[in-house]
C-alpha cells in the first residue's frame, strides 16, 4: 500500500506542478522539493509572482497577447512597424520570435490550431479579430508564422482563405523551419533565417 510522502499542502504543491507541460509525477516531485528546501530565496518569491499575475494579467484586445495592460506592451510600442501582422498559434511562438528579434511588426496570436477531432474549428480560434485587422488602411502584410505541422499548415491554409478579401500580402516562413518543427523550439539563428526568406502563399 502507498502512502502519502508529505502533508496535504505538499502534496497538493506536487500534483499542481505535475499539471504543467513537460513535468510529470517524478519531475514535479523534485521541482516541489527544490522549492521547498529554498523557501524563502524561491517558494514565496514565486508565490507572490504568480498571485501578482493571476491579479493583474489580461489578453491584449487587438491581438490576444498576455500582459499587464491591454492593448499589450507591443501593440502600443510606437517603433513598431504596423504595415505587418506576424501571426502566431500560441503566445510561446510570439515569445519565441521576441527572443530571436527578428519581427519589428506586429502580432496576432490565433491560441491554438484547427483540429476537428478535438473540436477545434474557427469559432474556436481568433481569426475573425485578424480578418478584421487585415482590412484596416495600415495593413501591408500579413506573414503566417505557424508551426510546420499538419495541423499548422492546414489552419494556415485556412487563414490565407479567409484573407483573400483583402488588399496584403500573405506570406509563410521559408527555409530553417523543419517539417514538424514548432517554432517555441527553434533556435534563434533558425527563426531568423525563416523570417528573412518568407515567401508569398
Amino acid at each position: 500500500m502507498k502512502g502519502r510522502i508529505a502533508g496535504p499542502e505538499i502534496e497538493r504543491l506536487i500534483q499542481l506542478l505535475a499539471r504543467l507541460p513537460g513535468l510529470g509525477s517524478r519531475s514535479a516531485r523534485k521541482a516541489a522539493l527544490a522549492l521547498l528546501k529554498r523557501r524563502h530565496e524561491l517558494l514565496e518569491p514565486l508565490a507572490a509572482a504568480m498571485q501578482e499575475a493571476a491579479r493583474n494579467l489580461v489578453a491584449c484586445e487587438v491581438c490576444a497577447n498576455l500582459d499587464t495592460v491591454s492593448p499589450c506592451t507591443i501593440c502600443s510600442d510606437p517603433r513598431r512597424d504596423r504595415s505587418l501582422i506576424v501571426v502566431v498559434e500560441e503566445i510561446g511562438d510570439l515569445w519565441a520570435l521576441e527572443r530571436a528579434g527578428v519581427v519589428n511588426g506586429l502580432y496576432h496570436v490565433l491560441g491554438g490550431h484547427l483540429s476537428p477531432l478535438d473540436g477545434i474549428g474557427p469559432d474556436q480560434l481568433n481569426i475573425a479579430r485578424l480578418v478584421e485587422r487585415a482590412h484596416t488602411s495600415e495593413v501591408r502584410e500579413v506573414l503566417l508564422a505557424l508551426n510546420a505541422t499538419v495541423e499548422g499548415q492546414s489552419t494556415a491554409h485556412y487563414v490565407r482563405e479567409q484573407l483573400a478579401g483583402a488588399d496584403v500580402k500573405v506570406s509563410g516562413l521559408q527555409h530553417g523551419v523543419p517539417v514538424g518543427g514548432e517554432l517555441d523550439y527553434l533556435d534563434e539563428g533558425t527563426l531568423a533565417a525563416a523570417i528573412r526568406a518568407r515567401r508569398t502563399l
